[in-house]
């Protein structure tokens, strides 16, 4: 078994999950609002088979969608983290960062503030050369944050293989950050959040 990457923000721990995680995790992904650009709410089995999967990644590898904790309150809120996809992307191989947010919690910039310390942990850290996130066309806060870690926009959209043909999220947009431009962004400028 590998060490597990955990650390913090000014607000936030991002961490391996916990048992108790599970019953909220299982909220998010049953509000409609939360999974607005996913093609369906899911049960709480299909909840708890996605965490465990998750947890099991984190394990093997030391880092994954880490869970993400409000520190004030030590409150379970979402996930924000990295993942190897398993399915054929336009740049597969590789690495993406990505995040769901228990929608309570929206508008107070706690994704770009534990994603830019996601990407410092990938370049610094796990010496990944480039990190990628993709998003439906329509999901604007997500494509936002993006826009917040300067990442840039690949102008590649592409059709996400596991939404299905005809769905109208099938489209999505790329964005790409290498350590270069990471490095040259300034990550440890205060967080504009």
């Amino acid at each position: 078994m590998t060490d597990i990457i955990e650390f913090e923000t000014s607000r936030l721990r991002l961490r391996q999950w916990r048992d108790q995680d599970l019953k909220a995790f299982a909220k998010m992904n049953a509000d409609a609002k939360v999974m607005d650009y996913y093609p369906s709410i899911i049960t709480s089995e299909q909840s708890n088979e996605l965490a465990d999967k998750i947890q099991e990644k984190i394990k093997e590898n030391g880092w994954g969608f880490w869970a993400l904790e409000l520190k004030s309150t030590n409150t379970f809120i979402g996930f924000t983290g990295l993942n190897q996809p398993s399915y054929d992307l336009p740049v597969t191989p590789c690495i993406e960062i990505g995040w769901r947010l228990a929608h309570e919690h929206w508008g107070n910039g706690y994704v770009t503030e534990a994603a830019r310390k996601c990407l410092d942990v990938a370049f610094e850290s796990l010496k990944f050369p480039t990190v990628y996130s993709f998003t439906s066309v329509q999901n604007k806060r997500s494509e936002a944050v993006m826009q917040r870690l300067n990442m840039v926009n690949m102008e590649q959209n592409f059709e996400h293989p596991i939404i299905p043909i005809g769905n109208p999220l099938r489209e999505h947009v790329l964005y790409k950050i290498t350590k270069l431009e990471w490095s040259n962004a300034h990550p440890d400028e205060q967080l504009n959040v």
